[in-house]
């Protein structure tokens, strides 16, 4: 283990919980709002939450988490060891290049986790577990591996890089192991990694709209992968 993290929200404990987590504390500022919660939304889980639910006062709550939350619940969990390297290449794999909303880059572990992806890694700077990132993601960085590369020499396998100027991704099958690069929301892909891209591709766009969401490109690439992996 590597430290801890915080899980703000019922949501993001739940993600924790169910993906394996090893989640230290259960902080509650209600306990049976709690267990409405899991009752309504997870009801795999309310026996941890009546095991594991800590009802503490507003200040302690603040104290643990670092801020409030609506739901009134939060945890704390051990980051687990970067699995980067063990990856499961049976799924592809999102690369983001250099990705500067943190936001948006837990939205994208979001939308990967949802569509089975086998991973979601960075180069850049950005932490991948900085807590915006965790706060995005809604714990879901426990249900994929999640990691930084130092440079794209380190990344294997065949790379479909997404850029304007590329094939239309309509025309073309990704495979499982395949690695989806994706450039930052405002400067694109680097040059590195369009060097390093075995295809370039194009999602569907209509006339005099520019671009879209990192998060929305990210979801449009794996859904076409996995609807297309479904027929085949």
């Amino acid at each position: 283990m590597v430290g801890q993290v915080v899980l703000e929200g019922f949501h993001a404990v739940k993600h924790a919980v169910r993906f394996g987590a090893v989640v230290g504390r259960v902080v509650v500022l209600d306990r049976e709002k709690a267990l409405g919660l899991a009752r309504s939304h997870a009801p795999d889980l309310v026996g941890v939450f009546e095991e594991r639910a800590e009802v503490v006062g507003a200040a302690e709550f603040v104290r643990v988490i670092g801020r409030s939350h609506p739901t009134g619940v939060g945890g704390v969990a051990e980051r687990p060891v970067d699995r980067v390297g063990i990856l499961d290449r049976t799924s592809p794999l999102v690369l983001l290049d250099n990705p500067r909303n943190l936001g948006n880059f837990g939205a994208v572990i979001r939308v990967a986790a949802g569509l089975g992806a086998g991973g979601v890694v960075s180069l850049g700077d950005v932490d991948p577990w900085h807590p915006n990132v965790l706060r995005g993601s809604a714990g879901l960085h426990f249900a994929l591996p999640v990691g930084r590369l130092e440079g794209v020499e380190e990344v294997e396998g065949v790379v479909i890089a997404f850029d304007a100027g590329g094939r239309a991704l309509r025309d073309v099958r990704i495979p499982d192991d395949a690695v989806l690069a994706f450039g930052s929301e405002r400067h694109g892909l680097s040059d590195e990694v369009r060097g390093r891209a075995d295809l370039v591709v194009s999602l569907p766009m209509r006339p005099k709209v520019s671009s879209y969401n990192l998060t929305t490109s990210v979801a449009m690439g794996l859904y076409h992968w996995e609807l297309f992996r479904r027929a085949s």
